[in-house]
């Protein structure tokens, strides 16, 4: 057991600036080629020594957040403390700032956060390698949560490999809702029926890009094999994203599964100019402006 009573972690969202997403496996799952990277949207998670597992949430839309078990923040801390022998004895606060059922993975962003706080708060050392394996069993995406900066993502996403990724800069739109990750591959599925689904891989042109730092190449080759899915179940999503470009921004993509969409801009004054079109064309509920990468899963100084 270390010696503090309290640990916070700050955590970054991602983006998607590739997902190819192959036919489904027989575990349900699809093969997914993703390229992520971690921007500079942030929650904190704090792991407080307490009676029994516990969870509170604040922030936008922090009433969306469920507060059980099913949280992965709460799963996260019951795993590790299953495999370390100790009670899961905690409290976790969730300071959210990452939109909710966004397609920015900001409930897996909580699961790595709570892991590495309750991690430090125990005083146990588990190894990252470890870390990585119990995030993998939370979720697809919690394992980049954890490692942040840029990666590909192999098999269901879980299987990272690092990545170059130059500095760029982001608006995000948040729409009112969130989107059913499920329900969003379901959509894939029908739409896809019938039809030959290659193997997904990572396009050499796209990380060719992103390491340079040049906006202006890697704008034509981001892609998003679910944005048709998500555009069928929200079809509002088409005008968010012509908002976006009509204003200035260099491309325009659904974050993940979505629904919230995402803007690669040049600069950091184009992309308050984006920003302000978008939220005064009544297309979305709010806008976030961010930069990448970001770092991972990172312990604040107490």
């Amino acid at each position: 057991m270390s010696s503090r009573t309290s640990v916070t972690v700050r955590v970054p969202a991602k983006v998607n600036v590739q997902l190819a997403v192959g036919a489904a496996r027989p575990d349900g799952f699809h093969g997914l080629a993703n390229v992520f990277l971690a921007v500079s949207l942030f929650d904190e998670v704090t792991a407080t020594a307490a009676g029994g597992l516990t969870v509170t949430c604040a922030g936008p839309d922090a009433g969306q957040v469920p507060l059980d078990r099913t949280n992965l923040a709460a799963r996260a801390a019951e795993i590790l403390a299953a495999r370390a022998g100790v009670e899961p004895a905690v409290h976790l606060h969730i300071a959210k700032n990452i939109p909710v059922a966004g397609g920015m993975a900001g409930g897996s962003a909580d699961g790595a956060a709570a892991l590495l706080a309750c991690d430090t708060l125990w005083g146990l050392g588990t190894p990252q390698a470890e870390l990585l394996d119990i995030c993998a069993e939370l979720g697809s995406d919690v394992p980049f949560s954890l490692v942040g900066g840029g990666a590909l993502g192999t098999g269901r996403g879980e299987l990272l490999t690092p990545v170059d990724a130059g500095a760029f800069h982001w608006v995000f739109a948040v729409a009112d809702g969130g989107l059913s990750t499920p329900a969003v591959f379901r959509e894939f599925d029908r739409l896809t029926a019938g039809t030959r689904i290659p193997e997904p891989e990572a396009s050499p042109a796209l990380l060719a890009a992103l390491a340079s730092g040049d906006p202006d190449a890697l704008a034509p080759v981001l892609a998003n094999d679910l944005q048709q899915a998500a555009l069928s179940l929200r079809p509002q999503l088409a005008g968010t994203l012509a908002a976006g470009t009509d204003a200035g921004a260099l491309a325009a993509l659904v974050s993940g599964s979505g629904p919230t969409t995402a803007f690669l801009v040049r600069d950091p004054e184009t992309a308050a100019k984006v920003a302000a079109a978008l939220e005064a064309s009544g297309t979305c509920r709010a806008t976030r402006v961010a930069s990448s990468p970001a770092p991972g899963a990172t312990v604040l100084p107490s």
